[in-house]
């Protein structure tokens, strides 16, 4: 994922798994010392064949840890939040641990080292954690930036980052106008050059970067001057790659061809393909093995409440455009268009059965779509398929729509995971900005980080209609 794991959020957020790595690698050896603390023969006996068994019990919690969220740089968390999700990714992880335990016993550490392990890592990583998140409200160690412009597009920032949880990363100086393009910037927020050159003034307000977020690109910005900037080691980026960067998004009304094209990004390459598909056959078997009782269980809820069909089937649009047939349980009246048109689905939908309405809630309607990706017709992780009647009238409608189809739909998505339910034209506009960041960024790490999150969004029903 060239764009997302490059920016210093996500370098911030990969140290930070580091340290909470260590940390719970002491917590294990503390726990150890606690518990054999009058018996050094055992202490030492476990010493010597730890090293693999600690670390296992780090990754299991920090993997749990990363299901809820607490790897991601564009989620915002308040304290309560932070502390409700830490608890339960410690919570997740220690299940996880003991159906490792059963399953490969040499793994085992004991209930007594697991029990002190978790409370002590518990309590030091969300000390750590509030120490950082102060650390990010320090504005000496946020990056400063100057945005070159203050029109309508450079306004943007106030706009859609304008909270200080969407600012941990960077802190605005000002916006530096551009002769001859509107203003629409509140004037206490402008920096006039004031005789010097954008460099100077770079240096005068120690500004580590300068994003450039012009209205008119042609004829109307200082480019010597910006070419200065990077020759003398101030960061240069545009507005839209600011955005891709801080917000984990593409924003449609200032992106264009070339912004997209010159960018970086896009792979197709054939590692990448066999990656995937790879990652989608091997997610897709596992998932099958753990949930085929609870598909059974779902298949005769379904069939007691309003008989047959069990399985819904219906056309959505794929890869290049290629329509193929979505498979999923039925969760609403066999007469729910009974007219032919399509209609989109919408909050406590009273076309809806009562199954329906907790297999939608839970996703468990979605599992069948298990089969789709293993027929290759749908990958694991992607935007979510919509139906050509649709994707007709938003092709019309949405600027860059049909970008989104140079992937395969998936299960699940980066939309899923950063945007509500869509059931609208403005909700496909929403989420198609996080459509277009996952389609230019996607890769195997993301696509992992996307498919823990979705456990979050299970367990708290965000989403689900």
């Amino acid at each position: 994922m060239r764009g997302a794991f490059a920016s210093r959020a996500n370098r911030t957020v990969r140290l930070l798994w580091l340290l909470e790595l260590a940390v719970l690698l002491l917590s294990v050896t503390v726990a150890v010392w606690l518990r054999f603390i009058d018996d050094p023969a055992s202490r030492g006996l476990f010493v010597e064949t730890a090293p693999v068994r600690t670390l296992l019990v780090a990754l299991f919690v920090t993997g749990a840890m990363a299901a809820f969220g607490l790897y991601q740089p564009h989620v915002r968390h308040n304290r309560i939040d932070l502390m409700l999700r830490i608890g339960l990714g410690f919570a997740f992880g220690g299940v996880g641990l003991l159906v490792l335990y059963y399953l490969v016993p040499a793994t085992y550490i004991g209930r007594g080292v697991l029990a002190i392990s978790l409370a002590i890592g518990f309590v030091l990583i969300c000390t750590l954690r509030l120490l950082v998140y102060g650390l990010f409200g320090v504005e000496a160690f946020k990056r400063r930036i100057l945005i070159l412009g203050a029109g309508n597009n450079a306004d943007l920032i106030n706009r859609r980052l304008r909270r200080r949880s969407d600012r941990k990363a960077f802190t605005v100086i000002g916006f530096i106008p551009i002769e001859g393009q509107p203003q629409v910037v509140a004037p206490g927020l402008l920096v006039p050059l004031e005789g010097r050159t954008l460099y100077q003034a770079a240096l005068h307000h120690h500004a580590h970067e300068i994003v450039v977020a012009p209205d008119e690109r042609r004829g109307g910005l200082p480019m010597e001057q910006i070419l200065q900037c990077a020759q003398m080691g101030v960061s240069i980026v545009d507005l839209p790659a600011f955005f891709e960067r801080e917000a984990g998004l593409i924003k449609l009304e200032i992106a264009d061809p070339s912004t997209l094209v010159f960018s970086g990004g896009f792979d197709h390459s054939f590692p990448r393909r066999i990656t995937k598909r790879a990652f989608d056959i091997a997610a897709a078997l596992v998932l099958l093995l753990v949930a085929w009782p609870v598909m059974l269980a779902v298949a005769l809820a379904v069939w007691l409440e309003s008989g047959s069909p069990i399985l819904y089937r219906q056309t959505r649009v794929g890869e290049g455009g290629r329509t193929f047939d979505l498979v999923k349980f039925r969760s609403m009246r066999t007469d729910a268009e009974k007219d032919g048109v399509p209609v989109w689905a919408k909050s406590n939908d009273d076309r809806t059965t009562r199954v329906g309405r907790f297999i939608r809630m839970t996703r468990l309607d979605e599992l069948p779509q298990l089969f789709n990706v293993l027929a290759g017709d749908m990958s694991f992780v992607g935007p979510r398929p919509e139906r050509p009647q649709f994707v007709d009238q938003l092709n019309g409608q949405i600027r860059y729509y049909n970008v989104r189809h140079s992937v395969k739909p998936g299960l699940t998505g980066w939309a899923q995971l950063r945007y509500p339910y869509g059931a609208s034209v403005d909700d496909a506009r929403e989420k198609l900005k996080f459509d277009l960041f996952y389609v230019k960024n996607h890769g195997l790490v993301f696509d992992f980080m996307i498919l823990l999150q979705t456990v979050e969004v299970v367990l708290f029903r965000r989403g689900a209609r």
